[in-house]
């Protein structure tokens, strides 16, 4: 595998070094599910770190590639805007004839956030529904969760096969994240892999033929009807702790009878509570395989998994950017940003800044700053789940390494078709007998 690594990692650099600054497109998703993105963000960072693309498949945008112009964009939120109203958090544009598909009823901007999750708003609207679902993340939510998540990680890990080779993200990292959303959501715990195949099905994007783009939909169709049975339920019962039945009470997210103003809460909370740590579990069983003495370091003294884990998510970015769209003239990194431009703030890019993290390019578990990234984001938008996440690495790491003393890598990983989530959908593994 590292042969392998190393030759594509050579001919990217070679690549992103010999192509014109104005021919980058740095948003491919090739780059991403072949691991060779990372050349092209390290010459932004050093030539052009605001970087403009003129064209594309999702139309001109800016790249910010360097952390603290991250960090400065990210929180100037009267600046730059998150609202769905102006493109939402992603690159992607709705096809020009969207709204003649779903004729906007009334007041276009009304209608637009009232579909729209609380992460594609801008205050004061996303403050209200944002704190809607903070309580599930408080302090004592997370201290009662814990006991949970360590039985069921070691209940996971004591049924793994040893000495055969099997699929860590399918048996470990889906395993149990999807458990944790099931007991988030109070979702049906057998149809529990649902969940993370929802948003694998959202990332992706449409498919391949329309034949694979119908049965996409229908899939998506039947969870989320799975999803309006169970709001309608909890909207006339107030007695849950879950996410559901949190945000179907209260005034700031409730909805009437039309599921698309509250489906996309539900799909975000999904999306969240799914990405951060299935992908992080996975990318951090990588790179300790990738760095043998780091794994040595963490065996010797799992103490270190306090600046591990953070580590690992700094390492694997699982959400690779940003959008957001200027709302006024700004200048960031000398360049002037004009009223109405999209912007990405590349995370993945901003997390192996050497400007502005020490030895960015090297994975150190005992790392002095570990907390330094920009993989949770910044300012009013960061991660609401960040302790869970943490959390939930922190115990299945814990157990993991009061196990085994190695879990080896044996293949290629195979990465998720997308340029927003950079996850992985199958890692084969061996855990010698």
């Amino acid at each position: 595998m590292a042969d392998g690594a190393m030759t594509r990692a050579d001919e990217a650099r070679a690549r992103a070094y010999a192509t014109p600054l104005e021919d980058f497109q740095v948003h491919e998703v090739e780059h991403f599910t072949s691991d060779t993105l990372w050349p092209w963000f390290e010459r932004l960072r050093a030539e052009d770190p605001v970087h403009y693309t003129a064209q594309s498949e999702f139309g001109p945008y800016w790249s910010i590639t360097r952390f603290a112009d991250i960090v400065t964009c990210e929180s100037d939120v009267a600046t730059f805007s998150s609202s769905q109203v102006h493109g939402g958090i992603t690159l992607f544009e709705p096809p020009d004839d969207a709204e003649r598909q779903q004729p906007i009823v009334g007041d276009r901007t009304t209608f637009i956030e009232d579909r729209a999750n609380f992460i594609a708003l801008d205050p004061p609207r996303h403050d209200r529904q944002r704190a809607v679902v903070a309580p599930m993340f408080s302090t004592s939510s997370l201290a009662e969760l814990e006991p949970l998540i360590r039985q069921r990680a070691a209940k996971i890990l004591d049924e793994l096969p040893v000495g055969e080779t099997f699929d860590f993200v399918d048996k470990v990292s889906i395993e149990l994240t999807s458990q944790m959303l099931a007991t988030l959501f109070e979702f049906p715990f057998e149809d529990r892999r649902l969940l993370p195949r929802v948003s694998d099905l959202i990332l992706s994007g449409p498919a391949a033929t329309p034949a694979e783009e119908l049965s996409r939909q229908a899939e998506l169709y039947a969870t989320l009807t799975m999803m309006t049975k169970l709001w309608d339920d909890r909207s006339a019962n107030k007695s849950g702790r879950d996410l559901i039945t949190m945000l179907a009470n209260d005034a700031a997210t409730k909805a009437d009878d039309d599921p698309q103003k509250y489906l996309g809460n539900i799909i975000l909370l999904i999306v969240a509570g799914s990405d951060t740590t299935r992908h992080s579990i996975t990318g951090g069983l990588i790179a300790l395989n990738q760095h043998p003495a780091e794994y040595d370091k963490l065996r010797r003294d799992p103490g270190l998994l306090t600046s591990a884990v953070p580590e690992i998510i700094r390492w694997q970015s699982p959400v690779a950017y940003m959008r957001r769209t200027a709302l006024k003239d700004a200048e960031v990194g000398g360049k002037t940003i004009r009223k109405g431009d999209k912007i990405a703030m590349w995370y993945v890019s901003g997390n192996r800044d050497e400007t502005a993290i020490e030895r960015a390019n090297e994975f150190i578990v005992d790392r002095a700053r570990p907390r330094q990234h920009a993989a949770f984001g910044f300012g009013i938008h960061r991660c609401l789940g960040q302790r869970l996440a943490e959390m939930q690495l922190r115990v299945v790491w814990e157990e993991m390494l009061k196990r085994f003393s190695f879990i080896e890598v044996v293949g290629e990983p195979v990465r998720l078709n997308s340029n927003f989530v950079k996850g992985y959908t199958g890692l084969p593994v061996r855990i010698a007998a």
